[in-house]
């Protein structure tokens, strides 16, 4: 079951849901041009962190043993991105960034898990700007920033800001007792997965 966005503000207040920092206001006021929750959603900005693949990556091969994490900082190029400063995508260009909030979704003993989905946001993927692929899943008990694979699809370059909304969080209940199995990526903090 999806929560709405009371239930997200009462999952934030009981610390089912940390998101770091917490995104604000929790309503649109009179004076506030901007509230990032929607009726289900609450909207993620752009973290300070991009990777850009280099330009003459070796060939990745997944069966290869060790971290994908490390794969993937060996063949690719950091760039921090400053404020008003953007960095430019162009079309067909792709990278990884991740998510300026830390998420969090305790396990917590006699409560319901929650786990959560990271989508694109409309305004955004209009423009061609895709922020994730096939992988939106967050699951119960993970902590981190959420790592964005975005690719410009469109025909015109697009200029990403630090701080700027770029993706949305769904939370859902989870229902019944889990066992934990954290993830390879689980405390990352990079946009390729190094913890």
């Amino acid at each position: 079951m999806l929560l709405s966005n009371l239930e997200i503000h009462k999952a934030l207040d009981e610390k089912r849901l940390v998101i770091d920092p917490e995104p604000l206001p929790r309503v649109k006021g009179l004076r506030d041009k901007y509230c990032p929750y929607d009726s289900h959603t609450v909207d993620l900005k752009l973290g300070n962190e991009i990777k850009i693949p280099k330009l003459e990556a070796a060939t990745i091969d997944f069966s290869a043993p060790g971290s994908i994490a490390n794969l993937i900082a060996q063949n690719s190029e950091q760039q921090i991105l400053e404020e008003n400063r953007p960095y430019t995508l162009n079309p067909s260009k792709f990278l990884l960034a991740q998510t300026l909030e830390t998420i969090t979704l305790p396990i917590i003993k006699g409560s319901m898990p929650l786990a959560a989905r990271i989508e694109g946001k409309s305004s955004r993927a209009r423009c061609g700007l895709l922020v994730h692929f096939t992988a939106p899943t967050v699951h119960p008990g993970w902590s981190g920033p959420l790592t964005l694979e975005i690719i410009n699809l469109g025909q015109a370059k697009l200029n990403l800001h630090l701080g700027m909304p770029i993706a949305q969080l769904i939370v859902e209940q989870v229902y019944g007792e889990i066992a934990s199995n954290p993830s390879q990526f689980q405390n990352q903090i990079t946009p390729e997965g190094r913890a």
